[in-house]
C-alpha cells in the first residue's frame, strides 16, 4: 500500500461500512485523517474551524465557575478538545453511537485520541444521542439519571435537513428540541453545527422553544480548491 494512503481501520455497522483512513495531501504536505460511512465523508481533519467554533460559540457566553458539558458526536474529536481548553469545564461527556469511533480514539489511531482519553474530565459514552435526548428520566449520563448540563453541543448530522438516519429528523422539530431542554440547566446553551446555510424552518423550531437564539455563519479557507467554505452554528439559550 502506498505511504500516501493508508486504511487504518474499518468495521461494518448497522448504518453501513465505517472506514478510517489517513492520506498524504501532497499540495499541503500534511497527513489528513478521514472518517467515511460507505461512500459518504463524515469528517476530515482538513476542515476543523467550524467544529472548533461550535465549542467556542457554545461555551464563551457561560459565566458559571464550573461547567458540565455534553458533546453529541465524537468524530475526530475537535469539538471535544476545544471544549476541554476551557478550564471551567468540570466534566465533558462525549456521546457517540458508534463504538468503533470511540475505540479508534482509545487505541491511539487518531491524533487527538490521547488528549481526550488522558484528560480526567472527559468521558466517552457509547450511546444514541437522539434516543438519550428523548428520554426524560435517563438522559445523557448512564451513571446519573436525569442529570442536567450547562451546555449541549451537537455535531452528528450534516444539517437539520440532511440527517444520517431518518430517526434523527424529529429532533430538529420543536417537540424534539423541547425534550432536549429537559437536560439543560436554566440559562444553559444548546449549540448545533450544520454544513448547510441558515435554515428558516429550523429557525422557526428554535423560536418556538428558546426565548433567544443566534445564527453564526463560520467561514474558512479550502486550501485544496483555493475557495472559501461556510458552515453554520446555531446557539440557543434555555429559559
Amino acid at each position: 500500500m502506498s505511504v500516501n494512503f493508508q486504511e487504518l481501520a474499518y468495521r461494518s455497522t448497522p448504518m453501513g461500512l465505517l472506514t478510517l483512513r489517513r492520506r498524504k495531501e501532497l499540495i499541503l504536505g500534511i497527513d489528513i485523517y478521514e472518517i467515511k460511512l460507505d461512500e459518504e465523508f463524515l469528517m476530515s481533519s482538513v476542515f476543523t474551524v467550524a467544529e472548533e467554533a461550535l465549542a467556542n460559540l457554545g461555551l464563551e457566553g457561560l459565566s458559571e465557575p464550573e461547567l458540565d458539558v455534553v458533546v453529541g458526536g465524537l468524530g475526530l474529536g475537535y469539538t471535544a478538545v476545544t471544549a476541554l481548553e476551557y478550564p471551567q469545564v468540570r466534566e465533558l461527556l462525549v456521546v457517540d453511537t458508534m463504538q468503533e469511533v470511540i475505540d479508534w480514539h482509545q487505541q491511539g489511531l487518531l491524533p487527538l485520541g490521547e488528549k481526550l482519553t488522558s484528560d480526567p474530565r472527559c468521558r466517552l459514552v457509547h450511546g444514541d444521542f437522539f434516543a438519550m435526548s428523548a428520554s426524560l428520566y435517563k438522559g445523557f449520563d448512564p451513571e446519573y439519571r436525569g442529570r442536567q448540563f450547562h451546555a449541549i453541543l451537537l455535531d452528528v448530522d450534516h444539517s437539520p435537513r440532511d440527517v444520517l438516519h431518518p430517526s434523527h429528523a424529529s429532533f430538529y422539530q420543536a417537540d424534539g428540541l423541547r425534550q432536549m431542554t429537559a437536560h439543560l440547566r436554566p440559562g444553559g446553551i444548546f449549540a448545533l453545527w450544520s454544513n448547510d446555510p441558515p435554515d428558516e424552518k429550523f429557525h422557526m423550531a428554535l423560536s418556538e422553544v428558546f426565548a433567544h437564539y443566534e445564527t453564526h455563519v463560520v467561514t474558512f479557507p479550502n486550501p485544496i480548491q483555493g475557495t472559501v467554505e461556510a458552515n453554520t452554528v446555531y446557539v440557543a439559550r434555555n429559559i
